[in-house]
């Protein structure tokens, strides 16, 4: 039984969802989403969650799978992808991840150490340190205990400097040291398809378009709900992803609705930067033009000539 596992990877506002949607009606495939923030119920406008009408044409897994108080991680991701491919093939269907997390896809494909379980103490207590000295301190705090790690995270990317500490804390050792060698490799084998765009410009005005669309969409009311409801604070890592955050920041007056839009699309231009840095380095991948309007065609015939000759 053939164990291929197809990955369709790409920068957001690159057009995954829209492709693998038309792939999904020309193979026997069932569509996995590779998205940290999509996990969550009521996350819908901010994380372009695919709407109800798609989903119910073609059903997505892992997506509204948890509550927003919840935490997910890339363990957590690759036992639930682990399973799903594993009921996929035993019915003889193929299983496609799509998204734009970069770590789940590099977890399930290359496997990972054994860090540290996470600890509510350690966490609760660096939180507390961030808020009241920021976390531009806190990613300082990484540099002088794991330069490696300092130097891979982004200096606003939170939650991995929250993680990073804890795991210093909780073991005497810094991150980068459990990082190599990884364990437990997939049984699976990949076929890495890779939407890159040509043109900078071209993904930085799509990125604009998709979050002014967001706004009429009325992403900001969402945000406001999901905070009533749930009572939730920047420090929450379903509130950590890129376009939240910024509209927490509206929400409590850090500044006004103009300063919203261009805070967000330059925070989602960044998280693009940063999954671009990835996939230009993806082992073994085959690159499509985001920007080609045949390439659709182009991957459906690359598709079809694997599953003809499976190695």
């Amino acid at each position: 039984m053939s164990k291929l596992v197809f990955c369709l990877m790409g920068p957001t506002a690159s057009g995954k969802t829209a492709l693998a949607c038309e792939l999904a009606q020309h193979f026997p495939f069932e569509i996995i989403s590779v998205d940290s923030a999509m996990v969550y119920r009521g996350m819908d406008i901010g994380t372009a969650k695919p709407d109800s009408q798609t989903l119910a044409q073609t059903p997505h897994h892992l997506l509204d799978i948890l509550d927003p108080p919840e935490s997910y991680s890339a363990a957590l991701f690759c036992d639930d992808a682990n399973r799903l491919c594993q009921q996929m093939i035993a019915r003889a269907r193929i299983p496609l991840l799509v998204g734009g997390t970069m770590m789940y896809f590099r977890a399930l494909q290359q496997g990972l150490s054994v860090l540290p379980a996470a600890n509510d103490v350690v966490r609760s207590a660096l939180l507390q340190q961030a808020q009241t000295f920021g976390w531009d301190h806190m990613h300082q705090r990484l540099i002088s205990v794991d330069p490696a790690a300092a130097k891979r995270i982004h200096p606003h990317d939170t939650q991995r400097i929250q993680r990073a500490l804890e795991v210093y804390e909780l073991s005497g050792k810094p991150l980068s040291d459990f990082l190599s060698p990884a364990i437990a490799p997939s049984p699976y084998r990949f076929v890495n398809i890779i939407l890159m765009p040509q043109q900078r410009q071209w993904l930085h005005e799509h990125i604009e378009l998709r979050f002014q669309h967001m706004l009429a969409q009325g992403f900001v009311a969402e945000v406001e709900h999901l905070l009533q409801q749930w009572h939730l604070t920047p420090a929450h890592p379903s509130m950590r992803s890129v376009g939240y955050r910024q509209v927490i920041d509206y929400l409590h007056g850090d500044y006004d609705y103009p300063s919203l839009s261009l805070k967000a699309v330059a925070a989602t231009r960044q998280l693009a930067k940063r999954q671009l840095t990835w996939l230009r380095h993806w082992p073994e991948a085959l690159f499509f033009s985001a920007q080609d309007a045949v390439v659709t065609g182009h991957i459906i015939a690359e598709i079809r000539q694997i599953l003809d000759n499976p190695q």
